[in-house]
């Protein structure tokens, strides 16, 4: 297969729908088909003899799967642990913590919704204060989300959560920059990657946070199911997994590794989707992909009359755009609009309200390619 021509010409690779365009990939991902084998080989020879696959084959499996990661991450398999999704990574995270009532914890007003309630859960369970960073939207430098976490942090902070891309807006923020300022105000940090791995270059031992959670099933390609949670090696003794198992006490890996009875396949399917990554140009296929998006972001604001909300190196493979003001500015009309793209014209993509704004989130993938946002910008001219 021609790695590096992209475009529509590929879309057999997936089980997409051939006659849609998809440009949603930031939500769910789409799992190859060569990845939906692999996972059903993976079942297969767990099946095949259930006792012995788990007992005496899952845990090198389980190893190698992340040694593999780790290379792509920029971190040791022995600080790596597989999590069904970044939701539960923040979750084993927060549950972790030794809370007491007056402290803080810090996130975005863009953070991901599940994130948001999961600290809420904390907030109401421990009586723990929630600061929001307001990170401005649209927004012309990153500086501006440096500032609004400094003006956030208070001297009661304990953990700071870190969006590395924004859900809703697509952001990419200067994680290291931010990790320093928590550093120096004394609190820990928890970035939420989950749409990093496969979209940005990462180095994550070189972050300095305390913990980074990502999903692979995004933008590398893996079977949904497949995330993981990096801890730092001084972490590892007080970080356990949501489900207590046989292995608790036995060591950070240990206890991950096993939670009780659980498809692996989805981790173990993961060498596949790595390679399936690399075989499209990796590192080329992420230049591509933002490339790509950017300009189709551009094609989109010239159509409907709109400017860009953030300089295009803010964004990676995915770019928030604003409707044109005609449209009215409230969740049912979100929705609407979502539903009436997908019925009426084919078109997946997240609609959605924002500061008094109704906005769309693209995104880019190897299947994509220019006529796909021309058919979007026409359709909602058209409605």
């Amino acid at each position: 297969m021609p790695a590096l021509e992209y475009g529509r010409r590929l879309l057999p690779l997936w089980l997409l729908e051939p006659d849609a365009v998809f440009l949603n990939h930031g939500s769910f991902g789409a799992m190859p088909r060569a990845v939906l084998d692999a996972q059903s080989i993976w079942r297969a020879r767990m099946e095949n003899q259930p006792v012995h696959f788990m007992t005496r084959e899952l845990p090198a499996a389980l190893n190698t799967s992340l040694e593999k990661l780790g290379a792509l991450l920029g971190a040791r398999a022995a600080d790596l642990a597989f999590v069904d999704n970044a939701s539960s990574g923040v979750n084993a995270v927060l549950r972790c913590i030794d809370w007491h009532s007056g402290d803080e914890i810090v996130l975005s007003r863009q953070a991901y919704e599940s994130v948001a309630q999961a600290a809420r859960y904390i907030a109401d369970r421990h009586g723990v204060r929630l600061r929001h960073a307001a990170i401005p939207f649209p927004i012309d430098t990153d500086a501006a989300i440096v500032s609004a976490y400094r003006e956030a942090i208070g001297p009661r902070t304990r953990l700071v959560i870190v969006d590395h891309v924004s859900s809703p807006t697509a952001l990419i923020a200067p994680v290291q920059r931010i990790v320093a300022l928590c550093r120096e105000a004394g609190c820990a940090v928890l970035v939420d990657g989950a749409h990093a791995p496969g979209m940005l270059p990462l180095s994550i031992e070189s972050l300095g946070a305390d913990w980074y959670t990502g999903n692979c099933h995004k933008w590398l390609f893996a079977a949904k199911g497949c995330a993981f949670l990096w801890t730092a090696p001084e972490r590892q003794a007080s970080t356990h997994p949501l489900c207590i198992a046989k292995g608790y006490g036995a060591g950070y890996r240990e206890e991950f590794d096993w939670t009780g009875t659980r498809d692996p396949s989805a981790w173990l399917a993961l060498e596949a989707a790595l390679e399936f990554h690399r075989s499209l140009g990796g590192d080329a296929l992420c230049e591509r992909n933002h490339t790509q998006v950017i300009a189709a972001a551009q094609l989109l604001c010239a159509a409907w009359n709109v400017a860009l909300p953030a300089p295009p190196l803010l964004f990676g493979s995915m770019v928030t755009v604003p409707l044109p003001e005609r449209w009215p500015v409230h969740l049912d009309q979100a929705k609407l609009l979502h539903d009436r793209l997908w019925d009426e014209h084919r078109i997946e993509l997240p609609v959605f309200a924002h500061n008094d704004r109704l906005w769309v989130r693209i995104s880019c993938q190897a299947y994509n390619e220019t006529a796909d946002y021309e058919r979007l910008a026409q359709a909602v001219l058209a409605l």
